[in-house]
């Protein structure tokens, strides 16, 4: 090999070498640069789960009385039994939209066996609480002034057959262990916790070995129960059967007692037995929130005749729980909005519940102003309700 070939042999091995080291030190580098990246990227998605957000809503919905006096019955009997389904049909919709639909038992469905009876013991038929599952109702309160009509024997048959449709039952139990079954009902991640009470029962006495049969209203067990809910529930929901028949407006014992409900963390407040509506009002908490009560949600399917016991409602208030980027989760009540309906059954036949801004169509002339007049006594106690004529 002469002196110009080794040369040239030996730049070119230069240049090569020279070359192979830079893509090594380039390889090197993106290696790192792409495991920097990597970490980077790792780390920031695992901070956003250590700090996620997260919001949910669901909206309850409430009915009234269910109040089933002969003259319901009668008008639901078929050939081959009773269909309470068709009174419901204009209301419907509302009461299936929420995610979750409360209803007030007044009277046991202790089905035909036990005989059907109306004013001042009752006993309904099986077939009310059909109609209510088909009309999306997922919960009842069994305590009010009627439960102990037909005696332990309708309790448990009215609870079995609340079973058998899945509907949860609150304020009236088979059993000591079923007293001491929460009531939590969930939705889209919210629990709901459901309680109820009443007054009395028109003088008839539970077994004194079987208090569990019907709840009934006592300040210590009332706060107690609500706070133990409360530790296992998002809301808790309580109803109340109490004021006075056939008043338009609360009086100071319901408020007292929505209060001392409130501040053990009640959430919502359900008021029944006075059979008409009384207004609506949000309760501050010493912890800054708030509740919301409807002190009575009025006759919902009754046949009961004056006008005021004929117009009912449907209630729906929004439940929203939210998680923030500390981990610290809020609960919020908003947009309560009710529907105020009408019995309608001319001769006390047809029965039928509507609409209260429809019921000009049903016979009733003053719809409009009474509708009018129902916005502002719904508002009495507050703004903070829209009354609206349909849902």
């Amino acid at each position: 090999m002469n002196k110009w070939s080794w040369m040239l042999t030996c730049f070119f091995g230069v240049i090569i070498l020279i070359l192979m080291v830079f893509l090594l030190t380039t390889e090197e580098n993106n290696h790192a640069e792409n495991e920097y990246t990597f970490q980077q990227h790792d780390k920031v998605r695992q901070q956003k789960m250590d700090h996620r957000e997260y919001q949910t809503e669901i909206t309850l919905g409430a009915v009234g009385d269910i109040l089933v006096h002969n003259t319901v019955y009668q008008d639901a009997r078929t050939p081959n039994g009773f269909d309470f389904r068709p009174m419901f049909e204009l209301v419907r919709n509302s009461m299936q939209t929420p995610e979750i639909t409360f209803a007030n038992q007044e009277t046991i469905i202790g089905g035909k066996e036990l005989g059907l009876s109306s004013y001042p013991q009752f006993n309904s038929p099986y077939a009310v609480g059909d109609a209510l599952k088909d009309s999306g109702v997922d919960v009842v309160s069994m305590a009010n002034n009627h439960t102990l009509d037909v005696g332990e024997e309708g309790i448990m048959n009215a609870t079995n057959h609340f079973n058998q449709l899945n509907i949860s039952y609150v304020g009236a139990n088979r059993s000591l262990e079923d007293q001491k079954r929460d009531r939590i009902l969930k939705a889209n991640g919210i629990s709901i916790g459901f309680l109820a009470y009443t007054y009395g029962t028109n003088g008839l006495q539970r077994p004194s070995d079987k208090p569990y049969l019907v709840q009934y209203i006592d300040d210590n067990t009332l706060i107690k129960d609500i706070k133990k809910l409360k530790q296992k529930a998002d809301f808790v929901v309580v109803s109340l059967h109490f004021g006075q028949q056939y008043v338009r407006l609360a009086n100071e014992a319901q408020k007292l007692l929505v209060k001392e409900a409130s501040q053990a963390g009640a959430d919502i407040i359900l008021g029944h037995h006075p059979h008409v509506l009384q207004p609506v009002d949000w309760i501050k908490k010493e912890n800054g929130e708030r509740s919301f009560v409807i002190y009575s949600l009025g006759n919902f399917l009754s046949g009961q005749s004056e006008l005021y016991q004929r117009i009912g409602g449907v209630l729906h208030i929004d439940l929203e729980k939210s998680i923030d980027q500390n981990n610290d989760t809020q609960y919020s009540l908003s947009n309560a909005r009710i529907m105020p309906t009408y019995m309608y059954r001319p001769n006390y036949k047809n029965y039928k519940i509507v609409p209260l801004h429809q019921a000009d169509q049903y016979g009733l002339k003053q719809a409009k102003e009474l509708y009018q007049e129902i916005q502002g006594h719904m508002k009495t106690y507050t703004d903070k309700i829209k009354v609206v004529p349909e849902l």
